[in-house]
């Protein structure tokens, strides 16, 4: 019989629960919380019990049992540095992620109820390819200042699942293909990976390409000066960076869709700031052929934004000379977690002990 595998994603304001049954998905649900009552809780880890009565009336609604599943996996959520894969969820991770360092992020409830559900019943819990997926190669951390190294943070988990869909497109094996992968969503993640290692990437919150609401790279001279100008506490500078810029800071807003009907209709400005950013995008993804040595075997676009198809074609047009360009719209979250931990109970991959793996000097 297929693996009765329960896939639980929290996010800030919403909890996206599936149900599989091996590859099958049997259901799906997205519960959306008043961010007031969220915003109440004085830390992540304490909206622990609503979010498990949340999946659990949402288990209950659809006539899943809870005691009926072999296995439950977690969103992951921002760990010490790892490298990619699906770890089960042991006490030490749970420590970590209720811990939530470096800072709290929803996603770390991703493990916590994993591990609560399963536990009681003597099955798995798994998280797979966390936020804080570490593989890069030791000289893309020099950043220019010895005072810090890159830090590796970035959508693992879909660009991961993208590697491997693009491999199986090619023919290939997911871990001896070297691509570009460009994750195009709120945030805009860019990373090269080589034969299963993503060894080298942005931090779509601090540099790179200008996003939907993220400011991305800065002139460093500008940015120290508006630091000490007095117009802003940390607080509200960070929020300026990663939330209120990139688009939603020239346009009032991050919606692309309404942008990309702004531009239909001809609007300059939105026009400008458009190409522009997917000028910045194809920039990164021509400076990440570097990485990989001019040896590239695709481009890959994902990510919500992948779904306009003029914005891939302005994207296109300035990088195809690199590679074949593939195009996976959208991100499949809850099948990618699903489809890890199936790796694992069919044999196909051996679960990681976090402890084991965490790269101290990262």
């Amino acid at each position: 019989m297929a693996p009765e595998i329960l896939a639980v994603n929290p996010g800030s304001t919403s909890t996206k629960i599936a149900w599989f049954s091996g590859g099958e998905r049997l259901w799906q649900e997205t519960v959306n919380h008043d961010p007031e009552e969220i915003s109440a809780f004085a830390r992540v880890a304490d909206q622990y019990e609503l979010r498990m009565k949340t999946i659990e009336d949402a288990s209950g609604s659809h006539g899943s049992d809870l005691d009926a599943l072999d296995a439950v996996v977690g969103r992951g959520g921002l760990l010490d540095p790892v490298p990619g894969g699906t770890y089960r969820v042991d006490e030490d991770l749970v420590n970590d992620l209720r811990r939530g360092k470096p800072w709290e992020h929803a996603s770390n409830l991703g493990g916590i109820i994993a591990d609560a559900i399963a536990r009681p019943r003597g099955i798995p819990a798994f998280i797979v390819d966390p936020v804080a997926v570490d593989e890069l190669d030791d000289i893309s951390r020099l950043t220019g200042l010895p005072e810090f190294n890159k830090r590796s943070l970035g959508h693992a988990l879909n660009i991961k699942a993208t590697v491997r869909m693009a491999a199986n497109d090619l023919g290939r094996a997911w871990d001896e293909i070297d691509v570009i992968v460009a994750h195009l969503g709120g945030g805009i993640t860019v990373c090269a990976h080589r034969h299963g290692r993503m060894v080298d990437l942005n931090n779509s919150n601090e540099f790179g390409p200008f996003s939907p609401e993220r400011a991305g790279g800065l002139p460093a001279g500008d940015l120290a000066r508006l630091c000490f100008s007095g117009k802003y506490s940390m607080a509200d500078l960070r929020k300026r960076l990663v939330g209120n810029g990139g688009l939603k800071g020239y346009l009032g807003t991050s919606d692309m869709r309404e942008i990309s009907s702004r531009v239909k209709n001809g609007d300059e400005e939105a026009g400008l700031v458009y190409r522009s950013m997917a000028l910045q995008v194809s920039k990164e993804v021509c400076s990440f052929a570097a990485s990989l040595f001019g040896t590239v075997d695709a481009v890959i676009l994902t990510g919500g934004i992948a779904h306009d198809v003029s914005f891939v074609e302005l994207v296109t047009s300035r990088v195809q000379w690199i590679a074949p360009v593939l195009v996976y719209p959208g991100e499949d979250e809850m099948r990618a977690l699903a489809q890890g931990a199936l790796r694992v109970l069919s044999g196909h991959e051996e679960a990681l002990v976090y402890r084991e793996r965490v790269q101290r000097g990262a």
